[in-house]
């Protein structure tokens, strides 16, 4: 177990305060330039897609924390109200929902159906705002924690994104195959050797404004087990040195936190999420579908594609659900 002096030592290397100027609240994503996106569409030979998203429902990886309860989807309008709708609806002066669906359906064989949904913006597949996760009042690049309000983050929301966007060449590193493994068991973190052996064995290198997916397996013992909080191996701490040293411009996991919740320093629970977010100005992104885009990477031997994964452009927002794209 590593002491809070070793992550606080971490944190002043690692950190990007003010390498792309006192305003930026776009951290590594300022890594990806127009010669990384034209790159990575060079990528792109087979035309295969694979969609790393899980499912927004009941089956989706959520739920095991109260504050972050499953999404909720309802219909509005559906079949079953195509003729009572129009039988009642405008026969109801207090509804004026009622009224005006009966107007629509009144009038023409025209018929709809809608529907919404209520969910924690960090449910299954999502990526982390720069201003989820801090410590000692500051968000990263230094601006103030109070300025996430109950209206939402005045600095670093995932609104911010926008001006970038999400496109580059994605690199992953299977590291349940590496190991020999179906999903990697928690007490045993990943390592920065093993990630560069991993990569060298899979013949693949990791560049300056790479987004980087790293594969545990935890999928397939979340559907085993249908746990939302499956316990895991993750990136080890440490890890952030080498995301910093490499470059990366984000960095995903097919786990629950990217980490483990096992935190490797005395006195701090999750201590990458506070390295990325706060320190690097790195977007994690969690509960990211690997299977079908591992299995294709081992047959061709080919670990990097373009990876698309904008996120919602929600004014504020901490974090955002998202459907990422690897296209080879």
């Amino acid at each position: 177990m590593d002491s809070l002096n070793d992550f606080y030592r971490i944190a002043e290397q690692v950190r990007n305060w003010g390498r792309w100027g006192q305003a930026d609240e776009l951290g590594t994503l300022n890594l990806i330039d127009e010669e990384h996106v034209r790159r990575a569409a060079s990528l792109v030979r087979s035309g295969r897609v694979f969609s790393l998203g899980m499912d927004f429902g009941p089956a989706s990886p959520q739920g095991a924390l109260d504050f972050r309860p499953k999404p909720m989807h309802m219909m509005t309008v559906d079949g079953g109200d195509q003729t009572h709708y129009a039988e009642y609806g405008s026969k109801w002066p207090t509804n004026g929902v009622a009224q005006q669906i009966a107007g629509f359906f009144g009038v023409s064989p025209f018929r709809f159906n809608d529907d919404v949904i209520v969910m924690p913006l960090q449910a299954s597949t999502q990526w982390d705002a720069l201003s989820h996760a801090y410590y000692d009042g500051k968000l990263y690049n230094g601006f103030p924690a109070e300025s996430v309000t109950s209206a939402g983050a005045f600095h670093c929301g995932i609104d911010k994104v926008d001006v970038k966007g999400v496109i580059s060449r994605g690199v992953l590193i299977d590291m349940a195959r590496y190991r020999g493994v179906e999903y990697l068991a928690p007490g045993n973190d990943i390592t920065p050797d093993e990630l560069d052996d991993a990569l060298k064995r899979q013949g693949v290198s990791v560049d300056p404004g790479d987004i980087v997916l790293v594969r545990t397996g935890w999928i397939s013992k979340f559907r085993e087990t249908g746990d939302p909080m499956e316990p895991s191996a993750g990136l080890g701490w440490r890890c952030a040195s080498w995301l910093h040293e490499h470059e990366v411009a984000a960095v995903a996991a097919d786990n629950v936190m990217v980490e483990s919740l096992e935190s490797g320093v005395e006195g701090m629970f999750l201590p990458l999420h506070l390295l990325a977010l706060r320190e690097m100005g790195m977007m994690l992104g969690e509960f990211w579908n690997m299977e079908q885009l591992a299995a294709d990477c081992a047959s061709d031997r080919i670990y990097e594609f373009q990876i698309i994964a904008p996120p919602l452009r929600v004014t504020g927002a901490v974090g955002s659900p998202v459907n990422p794209i690897a296209l080879k």
